[in-house]
């Protein structure tokens, strides 16, 4: 049973059910104010309200039903119809209405209409709500990522007339006439390396095309729609040969497609969300873009979904976080609240600038896509290389703030009705999917080596620290760090130096969150953010004695774990 408003006596765990998650984060709201038109901004304040209430009570407990009750397929009608079907919970299903429907995260970014707004909202107003609505739910968001990046790859490469016919299904706020996106490129022999695929496509024709293979991981299978990789009879070996298709669900007639699910994944987490296994047996399916490009005109699409990875892993370590600081406020141990206790604080703390490391790289890399969008060469210098870096980075830390998370709460926090373990399992999801860490680090030296996206990215933190306006012995400091950091990436770029290629891309995202928070402390008028970007310099990307006695930090821990707003009097050498 949910004990919801009821003051429970300390010897109980500490529950945080109930809670707004907008709320407790003042944080928040100070960041929106400088990433958001002032204008969409009001507009959406009581949106955010009322999503952090649903994601701290109603949509967490469904979310907590839906993990337990993970999809069925079925494959055929009780009286022998050929016809399979994937059931869902109810819990999944309501979950799926407040994404979709209600506040319309998948089409906000293609369409006006959406929460009242007339016009398609920029990236870091999906990304800002996304953010809360994870904190409750993660599977649901895979679904959700992939309908909005599928979207925007059929926007962007698609011909008119396949446009004119679905794009109002797949950005649709009906639940009755909306079809969901997915993406099928997985095989058996063929994951990362992508140019191995061997499923074929050949002309049928009257314009459509004819898919054969298997597909070996797809998520959300039963989606109205999919993106798919195949290779034309005749085509080149490797990435060059493939093309990129529109894979409908059930034909013009209403009849189903020529593909069979052929079985759904017991996966570690996302549980609540099918995935599955694809046979194509002579699939209908639509030619996107040009032949021969459709790997590149599919890399639009991963990198969607990868920045989605990204908003998700800050969204859990978000989750972690504010379990975790109210367990360890509410929780007495020794006479003594947790949160008191010197050794928690630096784990708190730690937990915390990771955290709103992934926080601020979504901001960056949502306003770097905004320009991008908009024709900027500049701003997509930057999303080709903070993208990879936001999936890289902030989806190795979410493991491990997950995992920290799990054992402030103790044993409790092993026990699958608590949230912790949840996070766990689903935390493991974002280094792997879109291309592991190994893959999405080699891609930053690839934007490298391409297109010298390492200058445009110095470039960035130059203008972000120039604004920061830091004392002059400070901005110098500022500087030789981050040249070294833009040294070690370049070099390892142009040697190849590919074994250098995780540290390398590490650095980059120190180097991009610590500019990115120091830039925020002075726009906001809260150095707490100045703090914890002087903590990812000195820890995160600073020479470290492991024996040395560490200076005593409990005067600026304190008034970090506080979350009140903080003077960069406060914090040392800053008065």
């Amino acid at each position: 049973m949910k004990l919801e408003n009821v003051d429970m006596p300390s010897m109980y765990v500490p529950d945080s059910y109930g809670r707004n998650l907008y709320r407790i984060d003042p944080q928040y709201e100070r960041l929106l104010k400088l990433y958001l038109p002032q204008d969409l901004l009001q507009h959406l304040a009581p949106q955010f309200e009322r999503l952090g209430g649903l994601a701290g009570a109603r949509l967490d407990q469904l979310a907590g039903t839906a993990d337990r009750n993970p999809p069925t397929l079925h494959q055929r009608t009780r009286n022998g119809g050929d016809i399979q079907s994937i059931e869902k919970h109810p819990a999944f299903e309501e979950l799926e209405r407040y994404a979709y429907s209600e506040f319309g995260l998948a089409a906000m970014s293609h369409r006006g209409g959406v929460l009242g707004w007339p016009k398609p909202m920029p990236p870091a107003a999906k990304y800002a709500l996304t953010f809360l609505f994870v904190q409750a739910e993660f599977g649901l968001c895979c679904p959700v990522s992939m309908t909005d990046s599928l979207t925007r790859t059929l926007r962007k490469f698609g011909a008119p007339e396949l446009l004119a016919r679905y794009l109002p299904e797949l950005t649709s706020v009906d639940m009755d006439a909306l079809a969901q996106g997915a993406m099928f490129i997985t095989e058996h022999g063929a994951g990362s390396d992508v140019g191995a695929s061997v499923t074929t496509a050949r002309p049928a024709g009257d314009g459509s095309w004819l898919l054969e293979g298997e597909k070996w991981f797809c998520s959300n299978p039963d989606a109205g729609f999919a993106m798919v990789l195949a290779r034309p009879e005749g085509a080149p070996a490797g990435t060059k040969g493939l093309a990129l298709f529109l894979l409908p669900r059930q034909l013009a007639d209403g009849t189903p497609n020529r593909y069979r699910i052929l079985r759904l994944k017991d996966k570690l987490g996302s549980r609540s969300m099918a995935s599955g296994e694809i046979r194509l047996d002579g699939a209908t399916a639509y030619l996107v873009g040009e032949l021969g490009r459709g790997f590149v005109q599919m890399t639009d699409m991963i990198n969607s979904s990868r920045l989605s990875n990204g908003v998700r892993a800050a969204g859990l370590m978000r989750r972690g976080l504010n379990e975790a600081l109210f367990v360890a406020r509410e929780r007495l141990a020794f006479g003594r609240r947790l949160i008191d206790l010197p050794l928690m604080q630096r784990q708190l703390v730690k937990m915390m600038v990771w955290t709103e490391q992934a926080r601020s790289m979504m901001f960056q890399t949502a306003a770097a896509l905004e320009r991008a969008d908009a024709g900027d060469e500049t701003g997509r210098g930057l999303t080709r290389i903070m993208t990879p870096l936001i999936k890289f980075r902030a989806c190795r830390d979410a493991r491990k703030v997950t995992g920290d998370a799990m054992e402030v709460r103790g044993g409790c926090g092993y026990v699958e009705e608590w949230a912790e373990a949840r996070l766990v399992r689903d935390a493991h999801l974002g280094s792997i999917w879109e291309g592991t860490s190994n893959i999405v680090a080699l891609d930053v030296l690839r934007s490298i080596r391409k297109s010298d996206t390492v200058t445009r990215l110095s470039a960035h933190w130059r203008r972000l620290l120039e604004e920061a306006e830091l004392p002059r012995e400070t901005r110098e400091r500022y500087d030789a760090v981050l040249g070294r950091v833009a040294e070690l990436a370049s070099f390892a770029a142009a040697t190849p130096r590919e074994d250098l290629a995780r540290q390398a891309a590490s650095a980059l995202y120190h180097a991009t969150t610590a500019a990115a928070m120091a830039w925020e402390a002075q726009r906001s008028g809260d150095a707490r953010r100045l703090l914890l970007a002087e903590l990812v310099l000195r820890h995160r990307l600073g020479a470290r004695d492991p024996l040395a006695r560490e200076p005593d930090h409990a005067a600026q821990f304190e008034k970090l774990l506080s979350e009140s707003s903080m003077s960069r009097s406060e914090i040392p050498g800053f008065s």
